[in-house]
């Protein structure tokens, strides 16, 4: 569950990096490596909890789910 975790708060780092003082080339990088990075944090943490429990928590991330009722 860490590094699905670790993975979820890395997608801050793209939203924020854009206001950073660094230069347009740093700042492709680091989106560019934080999206790699959260991608594999991602796959290593569902390969860990199993197929299940990943399907569970990417649905919860997909905005198509969010307005929909339970029940």
């Amino acid at each position: 569950m860490g590094f699905l975790i670790i993975s979820l708060l890395t997608w801050i780092i793209p939203v924020i990096a854009p206001f950073t003082p660094l230069s347009a080339a740093a700042k492709a990088g680091v989106i560019t490596g934080a999206i790699v990075f959260a991608e594999v944090m991602f796959w290593a943490g569902a390969l860990l909890v199993g197929k299940e429990v990943a399907a569970k928590y990417k649905s919860y991330l997909n905005p198509k789910n969010w307005r929909k009722e339970k029940g």
